[in-house]
């Protein structure tokens, strides 16, 4: 034994003569897996759930099913999705600027868009290494929260048009766990300008490149009178474009498709088909925006 080690030992010994014994009940043992600081503590604390979503009102009303029951809106929708997230994060989406930025809009309002985009954010929501945030982007008439049965205190608009606000303040987070959401916020008299400003051009950017696994879709006005929609278009990397069956003239898809960036990825929704047929990105049954 060295001369440090016998110096310990002997320290050691005469601490033990001078000083009584402490009961072990006197300081009781702390496990560090209860202490606050400890990873395994942190883990297991309740995540804050801004949005409490009635999935079994959604499932009623047609909506995809977070329950292993398979369903026909659900398969329809996984196809539509797999072709996206392809797009998103497979061999394609180094030819598209910002993939993970899918904007989904119609030629007129009352096609099924609303429906459409809350679809693909819950069925996105069940892949195991993703995670979705479901923007309301349509703040001349938004319809995100009225068919999800959430209100918001802040929005889209309450960030764009001010600096009081941070993405934080109006990001929410839902029950089911890869959701997130953001609502339209408070009408304002300049809302369609909103959309086509600098600060939204900073936030698609920074939803964009911030987390590599997060996918963001926008529910974004119709494409024909309102020309935000375009410039939105310009910050993402796709677009579905929603068609009501016997309903979308043809001639109001091509004007409303030739308001799109070329270099945009653009795929159909048929929407309210009462029969599958010809090849396309999907056909379900729905209930309008």
């Amino acid at each position: 034994m060295s001369t440090i080690e016998k110096a310990v030992d002997k320290q050691a010994e005469l601490t033990q003569q001078a000083e009584p014994a402490v009961p072990s009940t006197a300081i009781p043992e702390v496990s560090p897996e209860l202490t606050p600081s400890s990873p395994s503590a942190a883990a297991r604390q309740e995540t804050v759930i801004d949005v409490q979503l009635d999935l079994k009102r959604l499932e009623q009303k047609n909506f995809v099913s977070l329950s292993p029951e398979r369903r026909l809106i659900n398969e329809e929708m996984r196809s539509i999705k797999r072709k996206l997230l392809n797009n998103a994060f497979g061999s394609l989406s180094s030819t598209l600027q910002h993939p993970n930025l899918i904007m989904v809009t119609s030629s007129r309002p009352g096609e099924g868009k609303t429906f459409t985009a809350v679809n693909l954010a819950l069925s996105m929501a069940l892949e195991k290494d993703k995670t979705v945030l479901l923007v309301d982007a349509d703040v001349l008439r938004p319809n995100v929260s009225k068919t999800l049965g959430f209100s918001a205190e802040h929005g889209l608009t309450d960030y764009l048009s001010g600096d009081e606000l941070t993405v934080e303040d109006v990001l929410l987070s839902s029950n089911v766990e890869r959701l997130k959401l953001i609502g339209a916020g408070k009408p304002h008299h300049l809302s369609t300008e909103l959309l086509a400003s600098e600060k939204m051009l900073k936030l698609a950017m920074e939803f964009a490149t911030r987390y590599p696994d997060r996918v963001v879709i926008f529910d974004a006005p119709p494409l024909l009178g309102v020309n935000e929609t375009a410039v939105l278009a310009s910050m993402c990397g796709q677009a579905v474009v929603v068609i009501e069956e016997n309903q979308t003239k043809l001639a109001e898809i091509e004007q409303a498709v030739a308001l799109l960036p070329e270099e945009l990825a653009v795929g159909f929704v048929i929407n309210k088909a009462h029969r599958n047929q010809g090849k396309g990105y999907g056909y379900y049954y729905s209930s309008s925006d």
